[in-house]
């Protein structure tokens, strides 16, 4: 059976970051989406698109997928074939991360109603339309899903991931010390180690 392993990268990221997660898949192809937008109604239609690609070339796709690219993910392809997810440090509740933002920010959902954008002193562009269409479009995802997440994640807290996890029967491993973003040393190595057990049990689910 032929496999696709589609990476779906971070803010900030690329889809070169797929090259490190070839040697874990051996006999699958890793491809890197290269998605160029920042909002889920536009990434949802360039996620699809790579998507829909692999699956005309291939008899199953398994997901990779960082940070607010899981997110994205979900929200693309939730009922679609996905064979099995991997999430790292995913944005696991997006309106709860935009009204934690908007906390941090002292800013009231009147407000930014009022002004459609506010730009935040930490830097992140509240966008009512964005909060609209998280709302409008709630996550169902019930794709076979393990998560690594960090303990000083400061987008996501551990209560939201569990719940998260919880609700889609994902298996949930926590790096102490980590941060959301994996990329010392240390974070990679453990990074690594995870997805190789996360790889060997699902091989044992199967069987």
């Amino acid at each position: 059976m032929k496999k696709a392993v589609l990476y779906v990268h971070g803010k900030g990221g690329n889809a070169g970051e797929a090259e490190h997660y070839k040697p874990f898949f051996a006999g699958c192809d890793v491809v890197g989406a290269d998605y160029q937008s920042e909002f889920p109604w536009e990434t949802k239609n360039e996620i699809l698109s790579e998507y829909e690609s692999l699956t005309n070339k291939y008899n199953s796709v398994i997901i990779v997928a960082n940070s607010i690219g899981a997110y994205f993910t979900m929200n693309a392809l939730q009922g679609k074939a996905v064979e099995r997810a991997f999430f790292i440090s995913p944005i696991a509740d997006m309106e709860r991360l935009i009204t934690d933002m908007m906390s941090w920010a002292n800013v009231t959902e009147s407000e930014l109603k009022e002004k459609q954008e506010i730009v935040t002193p930490f830097g992140e562009t509240l966008s009512w339309k964005y909060l609209c269409y998280v709302r409008d479009n709630p996550i169902e995802w019930k794709v076979p899903t393990d998560i690594l997440y960090a303990e000083n994640d400061n987008l996501t807290s551990r209560e939201t991931v569990s719940d998260f996890a919880n609700r889609t029967n994902a298996s949930l491993t926590v790096m102490s010390g980590g941060e959301h973003w994996f990329h010392t040393k240390e974070q990679m190595n453990f990074l690594d180690k995870w997805l190789t057990k996360a790889l060997n049990d699902s091989l044992e689910d199967v069987k």
